[in-house]
């Protein structure tokens, strides 16, 4: 049956935190007992396999979406991306607050000479960061707030299946969380009752593509050693093989020149995607005072990979030749001029 309903999901945290775990079914619960929007509630996003049931329910949602999850907006996007559930970024007022002196950073724009999406459906996507707020009342608020805009056609749940799934997959994932109760109340208990264990997922590290800013210079492939990075049929850069990535290591974020590689569960915010901590040029202080840079700390994680794995350590003999091929081609940008001030510079 046909309806008008914007589309959230909730995908839920990796940690076991209980209060994790409360915002995200108080959230369920209360946006389904409002009855505005469609919910469901998915494992991480960042783990789920391409053949999970909560992605082919994702990759058949037809309008706007707001996906809600305990990461950084920019993955979330990408790692969407990636499994075929695209749309255009959707403005979202929910974001994380910073202190005035970042303010210029938050509101730099990405560059504009990567690859780009491609083609993408003409629909919005919201992604919102779990993490910026302990409040039910501002997801909530946020949500009525999209749906309001929003005018977005739904159709029956069972059309949005894309592909063949077996029965006990899609009992698995509709399911809606244990302390919430349907538009009906009585029947959303029921139906709570009735579903089972959702389909397992494990724990991932793996690369996710920034294509807005990857320009499909391959250095990552060169660099990684591992079998992680391939070429599609379109001759563009694209993680093939997930699992052959090293966990704990981000050696190849660190050399890409555009900052296009993601790690979403990194600690440091710049790998883990976290807004505005890329600009077009980046100055490495590093450079400046002789302390161990970017590079440095790529090589030497990617050699104790490779000593953990019983190979030989290559340093930087090995996937660093392109990095300065192409410079004389490039235009002169804000850190030639510094660095070559200070070069005049009296000592």
């Amino acid at each position: 049956m046909a309806g008008k309903k914007l589309t959230v999901v909730i995908s839920q945290s990796q940690s076991k935190n209980p209060q994790y775990r409360d915002l995200e079914e108080t959230l369920a619960a209360r946006l389904m007992m409002d009855g505005s929007v469609e919910v469901a509630v998915v494992p991480h996003l960042y783990d789920m396999h391409a053949d999970h049931t909560g992605l082919i329910f994702l990759r058949g949602v037809p309008g706007d979406l707001v996906v809600l999850s305990w990461l950084y907006p920019r993955p979330t996007r990408w790692i969407l991306h990636r499994q075929g559930i695209s749309g255009l970024e959707g403005q979202t007022l929910l974001e994380e607050e910073v202190d005035e002196d970042d303010e210029e950073l938050e509101e730099e724009p990405s560059p504009d000479r990567g690859i780009g999406l491609g083609k993408v459906a003409q629909r919005k996507v919201y992604c919102i960061d779990m993490r910026v707020s302990n409040s039910v009342d501002d997801y909530f608020n946020e949500i009525k707030r999209i749906a309001s805009e929003k005018s977005v056609q739904t159709v029956d749940l069972m059309s949005w299946i894309q592909g063949s799934p077996k029965p006990e997959q899609l009992e698995r994932y509709l399911r809606t969380p244990e302390s919430a109760t349907g538009n009906n109340g009585t029947n959303g208990e029921q139906k709570a009752a009735a579903a089972t264990e959702p389909e397992p997922t494990k724990r991932r590290w793996y690369p996710v593509i920034d294509y807005e800013r990857c320009t499909n210079c391959l250095e990552c492939i060169d660099f990684c050693l591992f079998g992680v990075y391939g070429v599609n049929d379109g001759d563009f850069i694209h993680v093939e093989t997930q699992d052959n990535c090293k966990k704990g290591c981000p050696a190849c974020s660190r050399v890409c020149p555009e900052n296009a590689i993601i790690f979403p569960g990194h600690k440091t915010p710049a790998i883990a995607g976290a807004p505005g901590e890329v600009a077009g040029f980046k100055i490495d202080l590093s450079k400046l005072f002789g302390s161990e840079n970017s590079i440095d700390i790529a090589v030497r994680e990617r050699d104790r990979e490779l000593v953990a794995d019983g190979r030989d350590a290559v340093g930087t003999a090995v996937g660093l030749r392109k990095r300065q091929e192409h410079r004389s081609d490039q235009p002169r940008d804000h850190l030639d001029d510094l660095i070559d001030s200070l070069d005049d510079m009296p000592l």
